[in-house]
């Protein structure tokens, strides 16, 4: 009940916004009530008040070290990832084969390319022609609108052929399995493509950031029709990692001289895109395995070696949440030592 009250605090300051005068009192009404109950524990631990305290701190145990590994394992990706001029370097073909095909590499980093994908092209000679990062984010909102689940950006030049896609997923959303994540998620690339190139026909007072998602209307306008004009008033949503920003398109979006290239290398950048699909979709799942150091104490051998391995064990993956076939899933692993 403590621990219930505590978060509720926390949830009425950072989500509701609720004036903290409002707050207090729902907090001391709270804990007065709460810890009368509590002092009655305490004054009979000898009678069996024992058990509820064993039980609560058996459950602090175990968030804690949950928390703790996820933290570090987070950290280690996030100090880890693979600098974009490193990419760059590599030049169009990474350096590898590029083979048909789609690689779906999962990773929980929403910017920079993870360290995972340069263990995996260093030890394996070769990639996938199109690469997309995918970033899963489950936000504290009940649900997440089908039109603003994904948000797709390019990364690096286009001959490089890999994106970014961040899917966002409420809390009721975590029930119920998505059995056409994959398809949804081609179907956002190639509206993406689609938006990027009629951007690229516009002034530059008219261009913007394409890192996000547009409303149901305009996807199904485009998704009915690729043209190089824009005649549709809808509201397109320029998203963020932290932020959706709507703002009115322009009524007609005219192109330029340039119009024409745009729309060949569009129609040609869309038909290399599906025939990567109908070569075969790869989901290459990473998994950072957190382990003590060997000089590390012995408790925090047990949290980490088998509290926390056993946690993550038990855990459902993105496969089983996005319904992957075990015949086109990659796992990826390596050791981070805390």
């Amino acid at each position: 009940m403590l621990a219930t009250t505590l978060l509720m605090t926390l949830i009425m300051l950072l989500v509701w916004h609720c004036h903290w005068i409002l707050v207090l009192i729902f907090t001391i009404l709270s804990l007065v009530v709460e810890f009368t109950y509590f002092s009655a524990v305490l004054f009979k631990v000898d009678q069996g008040g024992w058990v509820p305290l064993v039980i609560a701190g058996a459950f602090l145990v175990i968030m804690y070290v949950w928390h703790y590994g996820t933290v570090k394992r987070y950290e280690f990706e996030m100090h880890s990832k693979v600098s974009m001029a490193w990419i760059l370097g590599l030049g169009p073909g990474l350096g590898l084969v590029r083979v048909p095909g789609i690689g779906l590499v999962y990773t929980e980093l929403a910017s920079g390319v993870p360290h995972i994908f340069s263990h995996f092209i260093t030890n394996l000679p070769a990639i996938h022609s199109v690469v997309v990062f995918v970033c899963v984010k489950y936000l504290p909102v009940y649900m997440v609108p089908e039109d603003e689940r994904f948000l797709v950006k390019r990364i690096g030049p286009k001959n490089f052929h890999m994106f970014r896609c961040v899917a966002r997923y409420g809390y009721k959303d975590l029930h119920k399995k998505d059995d056409d994540f994959e398809k949804k998620l081609f179907d956002n690339l190639l509206l993406f493509v689609q938006l990027e190139s009629m951007m690229e026909g516009c002034s530059d007072s008219d261009q913007y950031s394409l890192y996000g998602q547009q409303t149901r209307q305009s996807r199904d306008f485009l998704l009915k029709d690729n043209v190089n004009t824009l005649t549709s008033i809808a509201d397109v949503t320029m998203s963020s990692i932290d932020s959706i920003l709507p703002i009115r398109s322009p009524p007609i979006a005219t192109t330029t001289s340039s119009g024409p290239e745009s729309s060949q290398t569009e129609v040609d950048e869309l038909e290399f895109l599906n025939s990567c699909r109908d070569a075969g979709v790869v989901h290459i799942l990473g998994n950072t395995v957190v382990r003590a150091r060997r000089d590390s104490r012995f408790y925090k051998k047990i949290a980490i070696d088998y509290l926390y391995a056993f946690l993550r064990k038990i855990c459902r993956e993105n496969s089983v949440i996005f319904h992957v076939p075990h015949e086109s899933l990659l796992n990826v692993g390596q050791i981070f030592y805390v």
